[in-house]
């Protein structure tokens, strides 16, 4: 028994003295790490992808999302990534750039997802020099409170399903919004964002969707960054912005409002053709006494009589164009002169024509003499 305890000591001391003498330069052996088998070699971090997402895009480097599009790449991705997935590398192909010393970010699902992995070694095998992997791919990405981008067959999903979430267009109001915007969207300039901000809701968690004039312009993101700073934790940004809304089948290209002689006037020809193609995009103001008004109205005007008009004229909407109408463009051409005198910061128009009104809606107008 004495003999076996002494042989055990001795098993174990040579156990211990073979790891303490072991040379720390020789690989160690441990387990096999599954998860990271045929992984990608050359590996990046959240901080090193950072440098190079965001809108606009940076020269000389390619962020690729391997991912598959409708399912995941639309309802989320680093802004200014590319979607090339796996499934469809062969025939994308064209996609990547023509200059193999480009640097390619590839990322994915997180670390039990190999998809930017097979894309790695795909372009590596194509000749592309300097390929990375995000490992931690995108739920790192969100889980770190970064800048979120969809796209806009998304935005269409959200809209049509009226999902809660405030949209808004950070383009200028008067040069861009007011010439064509997404429906629904609110005007907050960029350069107007601190002045503006309050118009955003009090609910900080509330969906923020940012969006400008495509994958060169930095509006959007830039108001994106200024809504986080407030606090604001679901911000999200459309890269395609407005004109990736044009493109697609539920574009709503908006008439332009063309002004007449005098100051504040809309023309009668651009208020029919806007009432003809796109009646929702103005805001109707009749400013009529309530007996005249209920005789007969143009279709979708409220009634805001002059008599009450400096009491209740905070409440007139921000995100519209306002168009002030009358029977002689006397009082709409008062009303106007009232906004831009003591007004909140609206865009307000007002019509100087001679109307007759019909109880059903209907109106015939000419320009007054």
């Amino acid at each position: 028994m004495r003999a076996l305890n002494k042989l055990a000591i001795t098993f174990l001391l040579s156990i211990f003295t073979s790891i303490a003498t072991a040379d720390p330069q020789q690989p160690q052996t441990t387990l096999p790490d599954t998860t990271k088998a045929n992984w990608y070699p050359h590996i990046v971090d959240e901080s090193f992808v950072k440098q190079y997402a965001g809108i606009p895009r940076k020269k000389d480097v390619m962020i690729i999302d391997a991912r598959p599009k409708a399912r995941r790449f639309d309802n989320g991705h680093i802004p200014g990534a590319y979607n090339i997935p796996l499934r469809q590398f062969d025939k994308m192909v064209d996609k990547l750039p023509a200059d193999k010393s480009t640097l390619l970010i590839y990322y994915c699902g997180g670390t039990k997802c190999r998809l930017s992995h097979k894309s790695a070694f795909k372009a590596e095998k194509l000749g592309y020099k300097n390929v990375k992997v995000y490992a931690n791919g995108f739920p790192d990405w969100k889980k770190n409170g970064n800048l979120i981008a969809i796209t806009i067959a998304h935005l269409e999903k959200l809209l049509e399903t009226n999902s809660p979430m405030v949209l808004v267009d950070s383009r200028p109001k008067k040069r861009q919004y007011n010439k064509g915007h997404i429906p629904s969207a609110i005007s907050i300039p960029n350069r107007l964002f601190d002045k503006l901000a309050p118009r955003l809701p009090a609910d900080k968690s509330t969906p923020l969707y940012f969006y400008c004039a495509g994958y060169k312009c930095k509006l959007s993101p830039d108001s994106a960054a200024k809504a986080i700073r407030l606090g604001y934790t679901n911000v999200h940004i459309i890269p395609e912005g407005y004109p990736g809304w044009k493109k697609g089948i539920n574009a709503t290209v908006l008439p332009e409002i063309v002004s007449g002689k005098e100051e504040g006037t809309i023309t009668i020809d651009s208020f029919k053709q806007i009432m003809a193609t796109a009646p929702d995009s103005i805001f109707l103001v009749d400013v009529r006494d309530p007996d005249e008004y209920a005789g007969g109205t143009i279709n979708g005007a409220i009634n805001l009589p002059m008599n009450d008009f400096e009491k209740k004229m905070d409440n007139l909407p921000r995100d519209k164009d306002i168009v002030f109408l009358c029977s002689t463009g006397a009082r709409a051409g008062e009303a106007y002169d009232i906004i831009k005198m003591l007004g909140p910061e609206v865009t307000v128009y007002f019509l100087d024509a001679e109307i007759e009104f019909k109880p059903d809606g209907s109106y015939t107008m000419k320009k007054t003499e």
